[in-house]
């Protein structure tokens, strides 16, 4: 799993990567049977935008992360909100096998993988989670959309055009959003033996350009991330394509796939 989105990166995705709203918390809870019982791994956590609002549906949320700089905001973020089940661990998708241990024998409602999908190992990471997860409980990958330069939309055409002319090259990174990182997850959910499902969240939201320029440089790691003066020449440039809008419309398509576990995965 990647580590290098630490310092001002981390800052950009708390203040500009979106959330969830609540029908996605709704059908996490749903296809789990989650409850004030379980407890749910968040791993790839990032800042907690699906660990701090999950937390108020299950007994304790453990976040995980390779990057301090994102656990510490998740950590601050959930403190500020009062949510006080859930707990920030420093790792990565080869550290699962190791909650076992620490979880003392006791198994999990769900291992949730949000966005970040496209840096793990799927095969071992799916193959580890399973004696962590009690029947009825799984993995869930969620997906947040696509990423904002590869949207269908005239918007996000200009925001591609302006980004690749700040890179000096073409930009086609979908961070395996698309079918074919979609049928990767199903393949190897369905190969580890877990009763797959899926199921997907539509709406539409306002997305401002500040938002909009805040969620490509999030993307980037602390070692690519541009200069000052390129960030702001790159934002007026966003502004300058898009007419002088702050404010355009995004379709988001939350797309969630499932890995159930039955008798015989899992602790249980």
């Amino acid at each position: 799993m990647a580590t290098g989105f630490g310092g001002e990166v981390a800052t950009y995705y708390a203040r500009h990567r979106r959330g969830y709203p609540p029908e996605v918390l709704d059908a996490l809870a749903a296809a789990f049977q989650l409850g004030a019982d379980d407890t749910v791994v968040d791993l790839g956590c990032g800042t907690g935008q699906l660990s701090i609002p999950l937390a108020d549906r299950v007994g304790t949320v453990i976040g995980m992360d390779p990057v301090p700089d994102m656990l510490a905001i998740a950590r601050r973020t959930a403190l500020d909100r009062g949510t006080a089940n859930a707990t920030w661990l420093l790792g990565g998708d080869g550290d699962v096998p190791a909650l076992a241990r620490l979880l003392g024998g006791r198994t999990v409602g769900a291992l949730t993988v949000a966005v970040a999908i496209h840096f793990v190992d799927r095969d071992a990471l799916f193959e580890a989670a399973r004696p962590l997860l009690r029947p009825g409980g799984g993995i869930a990958v969620v997906t947040n959309g696509e990423p904002l330069w590869m949207q269908d939309t005239e918007w996000s055409a200009a925001l591609r055009g302006c980004l690749e002319r700040m890179l000096g090259h073409p930009v086609t990174g979908r961070c395996q959003t698309d079918e074919d990182g979609r049928r990767r997850n199903r393949e190897t959910l369905v190969r580890a033996g877990y009763r797959y499902e899926e199921t997907s969240v539509r709406y539409d939201a306002p997305l401002t350009v500040d938002d909009m320029v805040g969620g490509v440089f999030s993307a980037m790691s602390a070692e690519r991330l541009p200069s000052s003066r390129q960030r702001a020449t790159f934002a007026a440039d966003v502004r300058d394509a898009l007419g002088g809008a702050d404010v355009v419309t995004e379709r988001v398509i939350v797309r969630l796939q499932y890995g159930i576990a039955g008798p015989g995965v899992g602790s249980g």
